[in-house]
């Protein structure tokens, strides 16, 4: 199992080199070549919505992007140390979904526009959250890699 780790301020320029590099990382783990669009999708709004709770919550630590490679599948994770309070569990593509409300400051509906779109473009899909903060866990499958003659 191969593991790349990212930290970064929570800075939305940052937000592109996150993209750059869960595309990279998940080409070399044998991710189809169809789905790559779709991982740099979701893991720019993973990390856009991850910015977004630092920054209106004044918060300085960093956002964590854990890209992990399995035999079968890679899956990406990323944290953010904003509090937040469970509302409802939904099942998306039949995969549960926690639903999430931020500090009462930052903006409900933008946040679960974000959850929106990272559900309709990942099949497996997690989001879990509590008062110390929250991840999103998302996978896709791998092919593995053919050995050429």
């Amino acid at each position: 199992m191969a593991t790349v780790e990212l930290l970064f301020s929570a800075l939305p320029e940052h937000v592109r080199t996150a993209r750059l590099v869960a595309a990279a990382v998940a080409r070399r783990a044998g991710v189809d070549e169809a789905v790559l669009d779709e991982v740099r999708l979701a893991v720019g709004e993973a990390c856009s919505r991850a910015v977004g709770l630092h920054r209106s919550g004044g918060i300085s630590s960093p956002v964590r992007v854990r890209l992990t490679e399995d035999e079968k599948k890679f899956s990406i994770e990323v944290g953010d140390d904003a509090p937040h309070a469970v509302v409802a569990e939904v099942v998306v593509g039949g995969t549960a979904v926690t639903s999430v409300a931020e500090h009462e400051d930052a903006g409900e509906g933008e946040d679960d526009m974000g959850l929106a779109v990272i559900s309709g473009l990942v099949d497996d899909v997690e989001v879990s959250a509590d008062e110390h903060g929250g991840v999103i866990r998302m996978s896709w499958p791998t092919t593995p890699a053919t050995v050429l003659p």
